[in-house]
């Protein structure tokens, strides 16, 4: 979709802000201390949702004794807060459907921040299960086209057991199932690209297309969700022109 900023493109754009916040080290913090506690193990051999998030830390420049802390908290070598992971459900402007993934320790407080943040950027939580059928778990990896030709990178992608391949505007979009993503992610590597991101995530079915003030508001209530400590990832099926970014 040439010329669009769907939600996972605008996400990936944000990165670098999110950096300059100190966010990101936040999240991913929670991620990988998450990531060790339900995978049983600090080993990253064993366990792929860690190994994935180090991977991630160390892209962001994160310390290693940071990352080592967090594992061994996870694994309760070190006490620290336990977290939950809570999926939140809602809409925003114009009927866009929008998933919220949080880690907290403390559940009353971050559903009540977040109610907060859906009603005062017009938008309204919903009840478990409201959008998440709107959606699909898969995984996603974006690779800029100045990397591989189209051909090249199709091949690739599906004989490491990709489902499909999308071109949007100036990067390739490669779609897997989530047990597929790891050995399709490290085909694409091996062939010397280094994706712009690559992630299992909620790709939703269609996308609600949002200009002027709609479009203004849908992203005040994304960024108000994503700058929120607890919050993990958003994901919504909103559609913007470029221009009207």
């Amino acid at each position: 979709m040439s010329g669009h900023s769907k939600w996972h493109t605008i996400k990936h754009k944000k990165g670098a802000l999110d950096a300059k916040r100190g966010k990101i080290f936040t999240k991913l913090i929670k991620e990988i201390t998450v990531a060790a506690r339900t995978g049983g193990t600090g080993d990253l051999d064993s366990n792929a949702r860690l190994r994935k998030a180090v991977s991630d830390a160390k892209a962001q420049n994160m310390p290693n004794d940071t990352i080592d802390r967090a594992i061994k908290r996870g694994t309760g070598e070190l006490e620290g807060a336990s977290y939950d992971e809570v999926v939140y459900e809602g809409y925003g402007p114009n009927g866009v459907a929008v998933m919220v993934e949080a880690m907290t320790d403390n559940r009353n407080r971050t559903v009540a921040e977040i109610r907060h943040i859906f009603s005062k950027n017009g938008g309204n939580m919903g009840e478990s299960g409201s959008v998440g059928w709107m959606f699909d778990k898969k995984g996603y990896i974006v690779v800029d086209k100045a990397a591989k030709s189209e051909e090249e990178l199709f091949e690739i992608a599906i004989e490491a057991g990709a489902d499909d391949m999308q071109d949007d505007g100036d990067v390739f979009e490669i779609f897997t199932a989530p047990d597929a993503f790891d050995g399709v992610l490290e085909a694409v590597k091996a062939a010397g690209i280094e994706p712009q991101a690559a992630e299992v995530s909620m790709i939703p079915q269609n996308y609600i297309k949002l200009e002027g003030a709609d479009a203004k508001q849908m992203m005040k209530l994304y960024d108000s969700l994503e700058d929120n400590d607890d919050v993990q990832k958003v994901f919504a099926n909103f559609d913007i022109d470029e221009s009207e970014m």
